[in-house]
């Protein structure tokens, strides 16, 4: 068999294969031109998924009809230029496409035409390519004052057999919204519009390019509940910088699609990144749970690759170890400062429940006037009983106590002399009422909390053993005989580059021949364990995630349970300077919003809110 040399077309085809794999393919390529083009505005029109026809209208710089030809060559490119030397960098990359391949890649496949204009050419000028025959270009009607028109209809009629890979519509659709708004969260600076032929489904107004303007365009595309319970990222290290938000743990979903990623304004998908977020939330997170997160890491083009695939969504860093580890820091110590701070999504969950809930004769009261919004007088019952400060409760058996304030739960600086301050202007504010000795009722300036006594307590003392085991580190038991492990020589190499860190939570390992692991000392916190499945649970976490989450987690696991039996049980009746004191603890302890499995540890319910509930509003 002889050698032969493609032709154009062909080649064309085959790169095609690997840079237009669907509609949405072809989208985000289009989309990223217009904004290397300088474009301020994108306008994206699609019909049937992307299958019948595709427009993108931008208003950049646009090109000239000796371009337009040029433009639709393969490996034709603006994007990149040699150096004084005449080399030509492919590490450093300062736009969003440098390959050159998509235009004639989609002309080799569709029906493209382009229409595109300068600011100082008298007409647009037009270019067609069908199947991967060209035509001249020619004039056109102008559509503005510059800018790119690209319309791209019957894609893959030239190569058939590619639609049967397509998906339903609605699924080809879902991926073109998925990859605008990533698009459009990556570049806050540009307007943009996407509309399926029928209507309009997003329309973005152009922000500035900074934290306020990256935080108001990512609550119009993820919802105003992500604007009210993310808490900022800033931070620099060694150059590199990380940037965006972090949505809290208790506003979290169930996989991990709300989770954004760009490196120098391009989104990506990388396992290193994605393994880093479930490093920085494991400690407040169960495995099921996901969080919210738009993240931009900005450095220097050198210390990163993004030419390893034809899509351009991975990248490759320099140092990974590094932009890991500030990833990981800079969302704890951004969740350490938002203290006991929980999503507001909690209380109108609990306020849609009780609405939804409620029956309807709850606000359909025989009265024959129009009710004026003042309180009804109670009338006189010998069951009404005072209670501390002045509060009463209508005791009909339920269990609703504030006792006389005593010895019990002391918080660390709280004071007992100051038992009868009133604490209601504290973000928790002062207990009034336990329920069911389980969940405690407090009184702010401005509405109720409801707390679960049993989960704070908990995530007050998993915070403190954490403290504890920072202090004095790690101890260790040995093992009279140590445990000998065969990983294979790939696995066993992973593990044992990672010997130091295992040391400083308590696993002491060493090397014992081809592909086997020693293990001498385990950490005395976990008892018993399965060390052949822990070894192999770690060797594959760094492998997807080069970090070592399976012993981190084995450790939250038995602390976690240590803290559960040591806690405050439900059922066990608080006075009330025990619930003060723990109100009082919950607000000085980073992380109290929420138990260690990321539930909320309190409700708040604001008073217009309950206002509104009882028709007072």
């Amino acid at each position: 068999m002889s050698i032969r040399r493609l032709p154009p077309q062909t080649v064309n085809r085959i790169a095609a294969g690997e840079v237009v794999e669907r509609p949405a393919s072809v989208i985000k390529e289009l989309v990223e031109n217009a904004i290397d083009a300088g474009a301020t505005q994108v306008d994206i029109r699609y019909e049937d998924g992307g299958r019948a026809a595709i427009t993108i209208t931008d208003d950049g710089k646009g090109m000239s009809p000796a371009e337009l030809p040029i433009a639709i060559e393969r490996h034709a490119t603006s994007k990149l230029s040699p150096n004084e030397a005449g080399e030509w960098d492919l590490l450093n990359i300062h736009s969003m496409g440098f390959r050159g391949e998509a235009l004639p890649s989609i002309g080799s496949i569709a029906r493209l035409t382009i229409t595109s204009q300068t600011e100082s050419d008298d007409s647009a000028w037009e270019i067609a390519v069908e199947g991967g025959a060209e035509s001249k270009p020619r004039p056109a009607p102008r559509f503005g004052l510059h800018g790119t028109r690209v319309n791209v209809r019957d894609l893959f009629y030239a190569t058939p057999a590619r639609l049967k890979f397509l998906k339903s519509e609605r699924s080809e659709s879902l991926a073109i919204s998925d990859i605008v708004k990533r698009l459009a969260m990556a570049n806050p600076a540009v307007g943009m519009t996407l509309s399926n032929g029928t209507r309009t489904t997003l329309k973005v107004a152009r922000q500035s390019n900074d934290q306020e303007g990256r935080l108001a365009r990512l609550a119009s595309i993820l919802g105003a509940d992500f604007g009210q319970n993310a808490i900022e990222i800033d931070k620099e290290r060694e150059g590199i910088r990380l940037s965006g938000f972090a949505g809290l743990p208790t506003y979290s979903r169930g996989n991990s699609q709300h989770q954004f990623l760009f490196v120098n304004g391009r989104p990506v998908r990388d396992k290193l990144l994605h393994g880093a977020l479930r490093g920085a939330y494991q400690d407040f997170l169960a495995r099921d749970r996901h969080p919210v997160v738009a993240l931009y890491i900005d450095l220097p083009s050198d210390h990163v690759d993004v030419n390893v695939h034809p899509a351009k969504t991975e990248v490759r860093f320099r140092n990974p170890g590094l932009v890991r580890g500030l990833i990981v820091s800079a969302i704890r110590h951004s969740l350490a400062a938002a203290g006991h701070r929980a999503s507001t999504t909690v209380s109108d969950y609990a306020l849609g429940k009780i609405q939804a809930e409620q029956p309807q004769y709850a606000f359909q009261q025989n009265y024959n006037r129009p009710f004026s919004g003042a309180p009804m007088p109670y009338r006189h019952d010998p069951a009404m009983q005072p209670l501390v400060d002045g509060m009463t409760v209508n005791d009909y058996g339920f269990s609703a106590k504030v006792e006389e304030i005593g010895e019990g739960y002391q918080a660390e600086g709280y004071v007992p002399d100051a038992q009868h301050k009133d604490f209601t202007a504290n973000p928790l504010g002062a207990a009034r009422a336990q329920l069911h000795e389980t969940y405690v009722v407090a009184q702010t300036n401005d509405g109720i909390v409801i707390v679960d006594q049993h989960a704070a307590h908990e995530r007050l003392v998993y915070e403190r053993m954490k403290m504890a085991m920072a202090g004095k580190g790690v101890e260790r038991q040995a093992l009279l005989i140590p445990d000998i492990v065969d990983l294979g020589e790939t696995d066993a190499a992973r593990v044992l580059a990672r010997a130091d860190e295992l040391a400083d939570m308590g696993l002491v390992i060493e090397p014992f021949g081809t592909g086997a692991v020693a293990v001498r000392e385990t950490p005395a916190l976990m008892g018993e364990m399965n060390i052949q499945s822990l070894l192999r649970d770690l060797a594959d976490d760094i492998s997807e995630y080069d970090e070592a989450l399976s012993l981190k987690e084995k450790f939250e696991h038995v602390c976690g349970t240590m803290a559960c039996h040591g806690s405050v049980r439900a059922g066990r009746r608080l006075n009330g300077a025990e619930m003060n004191a723990l109100l009082r603890d919950m607000e000085a302890t980073p992380h109290s919003g929420q138990c260690n499995h990321g539930r909320p540890t309190y409700v708040e319910l604001k008073l217009a809110d309950i206002e509104r509930l009882f028709g007072r509003r």
